[in-house]
């Protein structure tokens, strides 16, 4: 039996990549630190038939010890969301970018040359537009725009609004926060490592997220969370903005068959790195998001604030052609029934800002 480990395998997709993988017929191991801002106060449930080390990705003896005997690792752990303020970036580069960079030197030391990473679609930034004369990448959107309402990106010569198109892996990078550029210097790390070793590393550029076991009421928990966490409150949920904010809801569900598809290739690779878009492949807004949550939950309307955080980016959705190309990987969960189901799943603890 082929042996997996789970980095963050106690986390929101993490554990559901555990229990994919488990049902799959891999023999896996988790490695979690277990921090209370990612779990909460209560311990979180792990899949009984996975083994659980207790240990962090930044400790290289703790990364020595799980990776004993392993064939294939799955790095999920990670520091996730935009954050509070720029007072959180030495958590996310010491967590995503040291803690990676320790992972890959332990594989390389250990002599596992497979690696499934997980990636962002913030990576890419702003997304794609068309504009007057075709395809613009848009500057980052001015402060007194957004004072102003004003919050579709605008062609930087004409002024015109532009319009709202897929991103695949093709386009370029362009991370925009600091959550961003960790999770790019992340792919970096792996195709590095994977050149100097002769690894293979498939990189997932998960879209936003949802589903039973998100964490509730944190600054750092995706946006289906916070309106789902207000509900659950009483409260209506909050949109940001005019509400009109393009995403890819993708169900957690799906990314695990994700992650189970990229560990069967990974052993056969047809390159060192190869990223892939997961999406649910249908274009949703936020304001959306939140009137669907708050119809399923019988909850009060959502409320349209009006208000921006900088580095949030406007519109970003990609396609997932190409893993379903080379993967066969599409996703199967239908975004109202997610929601419905979305609307009255239990959430983990509340956890506090680290």
């Amino acid at each position: 039996m082929t042996r997996l480990l789970v980095t963050g395998g106690a986390g929101f997709i993490g554990g559901e990549i555990v229990t994919a993988a488990l049902d799959a017929g891999w023999d896996v191991r988790i490695l979690d630190s277990l921090r209370p801002d990612v779990h909460g106060p209560a311990l979180p449930a792990v899949d009984p038939r996975a083994e659980l080390v207790v240990g962090s990705v930044t400790d290289p003896d703790d990364v020595a010890g799980a990776l004993a005997g392993v064939d294939v690792v799955s790095h999920q752990a990670a520091k996730v969301g935009l954050g509070v303020d720029f007072s959180d970036a030495p958590d996310y580069a010491g967590s995503n970018v040291t803690g990676t960079a320790v992972v890959l030197a332990g594989m390389a030391e250990a002599g596992v040359r497979a690696l499934v990473v997980a990636s962002s679609m913030v990576v890419y930034g702003e997304g794609a537009y068309l504009g007057p004369r075709g395809l613009v990448r848009p500057p980052a959107r001015a402060v007194a725009d957004l004072d102003a309402g004003r919050f579709d990106p605008r062609d930087p010569e004409t002024g015109i609004a532009l319009v709202p198109t897929l991103v695949d892996e093709s386009a370029p990078l362009d991370p925009r926060n600091v959550y961003a550029t960790t999770k790019l210097a992340q792919e970096h790390l792996a195709s590095s490592w994977a050149r100097s070793v002769g690894g293979t590393v498939i990189a997932l550029r998960y879209h936003n997220v949802y589903g039973p076991g998100m964490p509730q009421n944190t600054p750092y928990a995706g946006v289906a969370s916070l309106f789902r966490s207000a509900l659950e409150r009483g409260e209506a949920p909050r949109v940001f903005e005019d509400g009109a904010q393009r995403r890819d809801f993708v169900h957690v569900r799906d990314v695990a068959r994700a992650n189970v598809a990229a560990l069967d290739a990974v052993r056969h690779p047809s390159a060192a790195f190869r990223a892939y878009n997961v999406g649910s492949g249908h274009v949703h807004t936020v304001g959306e998001v939140a009137a669907a949550l708050s119809a399923a939950a019988g909850g009060p309307e959502p409320v349209v604030t009006g208000d921006y955080r900088l580095g949030d980016v406007r519109h970003i959705t990609a396609s997932s052609q190409r893993i379903a190309d080379d993967l066969g990987w599409a996703a199967t969960e239908p975004f109202d029934d997610g929601m419905r189901e979305f609307a009255s799943a239990p959430l983990r603890s509340a956890v506090v800002a680290a």
